[in-house]
């Protein structure tokens, strides 16, 4: 019997209201039944993100080999799905989209793991509630409340974490949450870590690398009457540090470094009425407000966002429908630091959208979904401050839609194999531009707009296939894919304005995950092995190439090519109380062809062939519950001191120029943290 069906047991008749926790629980079991890209869909829980006390990005996704980091550690570091950058992901942070992107050298996602209940992946295009622009998958963060932390009985707890990073720094936390009534909960959240320059696997210093983080979170959450659900959360996040003129590069010794700061609020508001079958809202309002100043040229860029999502489930027999609307508006500005506001875009994005699930016999679940996004773009008019003269005649604007469709089905062989099929669109129009970056474009000139009416929406089309295996020891799963992203938008070459449509992006590929359990251990072991390559349109390039493999120097803000990864691993409970893990990532070496448009340009000669030299990790992890209040936690990542570029991470281009180059990697690094719950 499909989830689906199950559901529809656990829920109560059409005309019974049921409480918000009740629906809220058996929603979350449906949330799985996807079809489309399932087989390749992740999820991660705060019980994995604790053992191997993940301080970054880079450890949330360390496990699974199609979801990447790259640029080393804190302020650079940029997700990567299939090989395929954030930017082009949709990702949020309790339903709160995180968008745009300040500086092109810099990560645009910072999140605390510690805050984390759960993250949920996407990979590639897939279903119409992944929202707007979700053309290379999508991440969902959820974080904690009061409810998640407070034990059965409980009124009142909190929670003290201190944690040593031999490589290099600490980290202290201190969380309080209670019970403000029968139905409310409160939970106050905040983290310092102070972390000074990392040594890579020689020991060598990697300069830049070191920062002051700190971040503080409040939630309420409860039943503002029965069947209706509210939880309002603020988020503050605050990185400062001594940074390279550009960070996701390798900085060498003696090189300046400029003080900067990143800062992001997050305000987001979460209701749910809960009334019966038919009637299940979701309602989710946000505000995003983020900067970057410093670097350089002393320089400040502002990205405000806020937006909604409104959705209503409802089940009927055996079909399950998500139906809602979903708005976003962003706007971009940056200048001198010590100076007023000297450029701006905006961009919106108003979408609808419709997915459907139908049990069409008890093997058979059929998925179906359509969303239509209506894009707008506009770049301001500005004036020079010195000479009180417009920068541009007129504001370059954008007005574009499209509709996105998606199918997939999943087949129970018998009891133990399904196979799937999925098919699904995803569109992004013009966003708003790059916070530092725009001052050069809109400085091309009066007559040069950033963006004309030639430029069209970004369209994907992705197709997956996937076989799964389930028995009461061994699960397993296998899935092909196949991408293709239609006149992606990218900044310069020739044409008639800044940005323009240059080719489709190709993603291709193969992933397999087992997972075992004998006894006390388990035994899980995962692969991935994908071609990311832009197929460039006719005369983008004065010589004619068939494909181009994508890197993070080239094509920053698209993507990076990656070698086939391993991962694999055994966790053993040693009793209750106390549990050991071990794993093993390995990358296998990559050759590809590069600097295509710097031969165009005349700064080079010919192509240079970038090589990403393989590597393997090992990682391991201890945990014991010395009482019922006292954790203790040892972690140990890349314990013999591997010297390594991440593949995720900008490439080694120093034959050519001589600064390009990506960071190392850190080498060692032993993690002992010590949690008391009281």
């Amino acid at each position: 019997m499909k989830k689906l069906a199950l559901v529809s047991a656990i829920c109560t008749s059409f005309s019974s209201p049921i409480s918000a926790q009740e629906l809220a629980k058996s929603k979350a079991s449906v949330e799985k039944i996807s079809v489309v890209g399932s087989a390749t869909n992740l999820s991660i829980t705060a019980e994995e993100i604790e053992q191997y006390q993940a301080s970054d990005l880079a450890d949330i996704f360390r496990h699974s080999p199609s979801v990447s980091v790259g640029g080393s550690v804190g302020v650079a570091q940029k997700i990567y799905i299939r090989g395929v950058e954030d930017s082009l992901l949709n990702i949020t942070v309790d339903g709160a989209q995180q968008t745009s992107t300040l500086f092109h050298h810099i990560g645009r996602v910072t999140i605390d793991p510690d805050l984390l209940q759960q993250i949920d992946v996407q990979a590639g295009a897939g279903e119409a509630t992944s929202g707007p622009g979700a053309i290379g998958g999508s991440i969902r963060f959820k974080t904690k409340d009061a409810q998640d932390l407070l034990n059965q009985g409980e009124q009142f707890g909190g929670r003290v974490k201190a944690s040593y990073f031999s490589n290099d720094g600490t980290r202290f936390s201190t969380s309080v949450y209670g019970k403000l009534s029968d139905t409310w909960g409160l939970l106050g959240y905040f983290s310092t870590v102070d972390r000074d320059n990392m040594e890579d696997g020689d020991g060598d210093t990697i300069y830049g690398t070191a920062a002051d983080q700190d971040m503080m979170f409040i939630k309420a959450s409860g039943e503002l009457a029965d069947n209706h659900h509210l939880s309002l959360s603020i988020e503050k996040r605050d990185e400062e540090g001594d940074f390279s003129a550009r960070p996701n590069w390798a900085v060498q010794e003696g090189d300046a470094l400029y003080p900067s700061e990143a800062k992001r609020d997050t305000y987001v508001a979460n209701y749910i009425f809960s009334h019966n079958n038919l009637l299940y809202l979701e309602a989710t309002a946000y505000k995003t407000e983020s900067s970057f100043n410093g670097g350089r040229f002393a320089w400040l860029a502002d990205i405000d966002t806020y937006g909604l999502d409104i959705r209503n489930t409802s089940i009927i027999d055996e079909h399950k429908f998500i139906y809602g609307v979903d708005y976003r508006n962003d706007e971009v500005s940056s200048g001198s630091a010590a100076g007023t506001k000297e450029n701006a875009e905006q961009g919106s994005v108003l979408g609808v959208y419709a997915q459907g699930y139908s049990d069409i016999t008890p093997q058979l679940l059929l998925s179906y979904g359509v969303r239509f996004d209506s894009y707008k773009f506009k770049q301001d008019i500005l004036l020079d401050e010195y000479y009180g003269t417009a920068i541009t005649e007129s504001a370059s604007s954008l007005d574009d839609s499209e509709v996105s469709f998606n199918i997939g089905l999943a087949y129970d062989i018998n009891d133990a194999w399904t196979v799937g099929l999925g098919y699904a669109e995803a569109a992004r129009g013009k966003q708003i531009g790059d916070g530092f970056t725009i001052d050069g474009y809109l400085y091309d000139g009066s007559d040069i707009p950033v963006a004309d009416e030639s430029l069209v929406p970004e369209t994907v089309a992705n197709i997956e296939a996937s076989i799964t295996y389930t028995s009461e020891n061994l699960s397993a799963k296998a899935s092909i894919y196949n991408s293709s992203l239609d006149d992606v938008i990218f900044e310069g070459y020739e044409g008639d304005s800044v940005y323009n449509n240059i080719g489709t992006l190709d993603t291709k590929g193969f992933e397999f995950d087992l997972a075992y359990r004998l006894n006390s251990f388990d035994f899980f072991i995962g692969f991935s092995a994908t071609d990311t390559e832009l197929d460039p349109r006719n005369g983008l390039y004065t010589v004619s190439y068939d494909a181009i493999d994508i890197n993070g120097y080239e094509f920053v803000g698209l993507g990076n090519s990656r070698g086939n990864t391993w991962v694999a691993g055994v966790d053993y409970d040693v009793n209750t109380d106390a549990k050991v893990g071990f794993s093993v990532t390995k990358v296998d070496s990559l050759d590809i062809d590069t600097l295509h448009q710097a031969v165009d340009l005349g700064w080079t000669d010919s192509l240079y062939t970038l090589n990403k030299p393989s590597y393997t990790t090992f990682d391991l992890y201890g945990q014991w519950n010395v009482t019922n209040s006292l954790l203790l936690n040892v972690a140990v990542t890349n314990l013999f001191n591997e010297l390594y570029i991440d593949h995720s991470s900008v490439g080694d281009y120093s034959e050519v120029f001589g600064t390009v180059v990506g960071p190392y990697e850190s080498g060692r690094d032993i993690r002992l943290s010590i949690s008391y719950q009281f």
